[in-house]
């Protein structure tokens, strides 16, 4: 939708410090450990809107996101 606020997928991990880099996120999708919405994924600039949830190592993220 026009206007709605996304991050892609790496990005969202590295700002929510789940790895150190967005090189390792990158890898950590490309590996398939990362799910969204309870299915694994190995797009790394899948585009991330609130409502989503975001599954890594155990940590489950429900994604509020604010412009």
């Amino acid at each position: 939708n026009e206007g709605e606020v996304q991050i892609e997928l790496y990005k969202l991990l590295k700002v929510c410090n789940l790895c150190s880099s967005g090189g390792e996120a990158k890898m950590i999708i490309s590996e398939g450990l990362v799910e969204v919405n309870k299915e694994v994924t190995t797009v790394k600039r899948l585009k991330i809107k609130p409502g989503d949830i975001v599954e890594y190592r155990g940590v489950e993220m429900n994604v509020i996101l604010h412009s």
